[in-house]
């Protein structure tokens, strides 16, 4: 039997490291391509994992955001990814996400993928906070405090 409340038991998770959230991953058979090289469209699912796991770590559950009486979801309005070098297949990697901007309806984020002290992919996300219609709406309140507690004054230099 498994206790849902110890740590082990609680898929993704991860960890606050200063303001960056840390999420290690895994790479399985299913993110290669036949050689065993990461294939590029996984790498927006592990940068996908880890903004969810940072949202879930301050509090907030997309399950949650969409019973509200007004339901609202984010969606991505500019994804810029940096491809650097291979990830493999059984490498243990690092998801690592930065908010450094939390205005209105949109989050600003700084993403990227380790292995060991190796960065693979660096990534800059815009989400925009919006209504079941599609329709850009500002960000609730709760969410918007939320992310404040672990946002970056300042936007960080991007290479």
């Amino acid at each position: 039997m498994s206790d849902s409340n110890h740590p082990s038991s609680v898929p993704g998770h991860g960890f606050f490291r200063d303001h960056t959230h840390i999420l290690p991953a895994r790479v399985y058979y299913e993110d290669t391509d036949f050689s065993g090289v990461v294939y590029h469209g996984a790498y927006v699912k592990f940068l996908e994992r880890g903004r969810t796991e940072y949202l879930r770590a301050v509090g907030i559950h997309h399950k949650e955001m969409l019973e509200l009486d007004e339901p609202i979801a984010f969606t991505i309005q500019k994804l810029e990814i940096d491809y650097k070098r291979p990830a493999r297949i059984d490498n243990a990697l690092e998801i690592r996400t930065v908010f450094y901007q939390s205005k209105g309806a949109r989050l600003r984020a700084d993403q990227s993928v380790w292995f060991e002290d190796q960065e693979l992919v660096a990534a800059r996300v815009t989400a925009a906070c919006i209504n079941l219609e599609g329709r850009v709406r500002r960000m609730p309140k709760f969410v918007a405090d939320a992310v404040a507690t672990q946002v970056l004054p300042h936007d960080p230099v991007w290479a």
